[in-house]
């Protein structure tokens, strides 16, 4: 889809000897597999049927494709298996979406990680394969290459250097954090925030980070952390404190019929990134981020869930015309007005289907 015309939102922030890349990101491409349509968790000895089915670059793929659906030049690197599944992410990303994988590696006879999703109750359950990729025999040039930002996902118990040195290069970086297995929920493995402008972590993980019991409260702890605190709350919506103006906003969520949750979290990573980068207040950019990721729970798969400008376009003319959404949640768009005449996109974009490699006739 490179070239084609789409909005831009950082048009008014361009300037000559701007880095040709807006947002660098690295990490595990898996091909997903979800199933939908479930009425509750697989039972051990029996078999369950899905009413519905959906495969899709999964993984980093899913921050990626967000980002780059939204408008932001995006540089992935990425190990890529030289199998079908591999040809397939990499074809997605690359020619479907305009990613710019030249920093990414096909490695010979290394078979791609596959995740198979369960959705089912508005949850969502993972079985993942997969093997590390063996280490590049020599960097990368140029990585992280100069960007405007970078996204980071924190390990705990493990550092990642190029963090430290995207900061230095100049990028703005943005974090969020998975689950601790260990549960340890040692800050301690939080030390990379000083190197990031905003951690966007979910209520839960804020509130075992800080050792509270009011997601609120652990956002103004983090903030102490990282110059932009950010913790979704799910159904209730998000809450951010800029610590260092002292800024607090929150804004409740929109309603919508979900589908599948996978990839949620990535697509409102992007939406905030979007919006930070382009300048905007920050009730706005918790407002776009919250409505990107719920607008992404209602397409199969984690990143060919992810919307583009023209269904932030549809939606927003929807919610005008009709009172399906509370008043408190709707004012919370009207930025949306000044934003979006314009936009332009090949319409529909590629979503996750039930297969993939159809011969073509």
């Amino acid at each position: 889809m490179a070239g084609y015309p789409m909005l831009d939102p950082l048009a008014t922030v361009r300037r000559p000897g701007d880095p040709e890349c807006d947002v660098y990101l690295t990490g595990t491409v898996f091909l997903d597999i979800i199933f939908t349509g479930l009425d509750s968790a697989p039972v051990r000895g029996t078999e369950s049927w899905a009413r519905g089915m959906g495969s899709s670059p999964g993984g980093v793929a899913n921050m990626a494709t967000a980002l780059a659906r939204l408008g932001l030049r995006t540089s992935l690197a990425a190990a890529f298996g030289d199998d079908h599944y591999g040809d397939y992410c990499r074809d997605a990303l690359d020619r479907g979406e305009g990613i710019d994988l030249s920093l990414s590696r096909t490695i010979p006879g290394w078979h791609s990680p596959v995740t198979v999703s369960m959705a089912y109750e508005g949850e969502r359950t993972m079985v993942s394969h997969g093997h590390e990729a063996p280490p590049p025999e020599e960097p990368a040039p140029s990585c992280p290459p100069p960007a405007r930002a970078a996204v980071a996902s924190l390990v705990p118990g493990r550092g990642q250097e190029w963090v430290a040195e995207a900061a230095r290069h100049g990028s703005r970086v943005f974090a969020d954090v998975g689950w601790d297995d260990s549960g340890r929920w040692d800050p301690a493995d939080l030390a990379e925030l000083e190197h990031c402008e905003a951690f966007l972590p979910n209520a839960e993980e804020a509130m075992r980070y800080t050792r509270t019991d009011c997601p609120r409260a652990a956002a103004r702890a983090l903030a102490d952390l990282v110059p932009l605190a950010v913790v979704t709350l799910g159904s209730e919506g998000a809450y951010a404190v800029d610590g260092r103006t002292g800024e607090t906003a929150e804004v409740p969520a929109i309603s919508v019929e979900a589908l599948d949750p996978t990839g949620a979290g990535d697509v409102f990573v992007a939406g905030f990134v979007t919006g930070t980068l382009a300048g905007w207040p920050l009730a706005d950019r918790l407002a776009f981020a919250g409505l990107t990721a719920a607008l992404s729970v209602q397409e199969f798969g984690g990143s060919l869930s992810a919307p583009g400008w023209v269904e932030i376009a549809a939606w927003w003319q929807h919610a005008r015309a009709y009172d399906d959404q509370p008043a408190r949640a709707l004012r919370h768009y009207a930025f949306l007005d000044r934003l979006l005449p314009g936009a332009a996109r090949p319409w529909p974009l590629r979503r996750a289907v039930p297969t993939i490699g159809f011969r073509q006739a």
